[in-house]
């Protein structure tokens, strides 16, 4: 159940589902998780409304994902990998991509009418 922000540059306008496609084929892929489980968001902005490290450009971008604890560092590097790859081939160079992953407890997601997710049959694995 990861909820994932894309923090991005003006050059994406249009190609929003581009972008969460590419993400998202790549939580599929590397942490396994289902097809439906889908929350993405993308956040483009204007030059003057962020700053990027030195030397990097518009194309500069960000992917927050917070999800369950419990994935395997080697599973980590799968997402990671499959993620430059994925932006790459939308034109993002390698070296402009900044993952995030922020590692939440179970009990500390409210789901599915107000239950800790620690205490329901989430229907995959995270240990992978």
């Amino acid at each position: 159940m990861p909820s994932t922000r894309i923090i991005t540059g003006d050059w994406a306008h249009g190609r929003e589902m581009e972008l969460i496609e590419a993400i998202q084929s790549a939580l599929l892929s590397a942490i396994k998780i289902p097809d439906w489980d889908r929350d993405i968001v993308v956040e483009l902005c204007e030059g003057h409304r962020r700053i990027v490290p030195t030397g990097r450009s518009e194309q500069f971008t960000r992917i927050e994902i917070e999800l369950f604890s419990g994935r395997s560092l080697e599973a980590k590097r799968r997402l990671y990998r499959s993620i430059v790859q994925n932006l790459a081939a939308l034109g993002v160079p390698k070296d402009e991509i900044k993952i995030i992953l922020l590692e939440v407890p179970l009990e500390n997601w409210g789901v599915r009418g107000g239950l800790a997710a620690s205490e329901i049959d989430l229907g995959f694995k995270v240990d992978v």
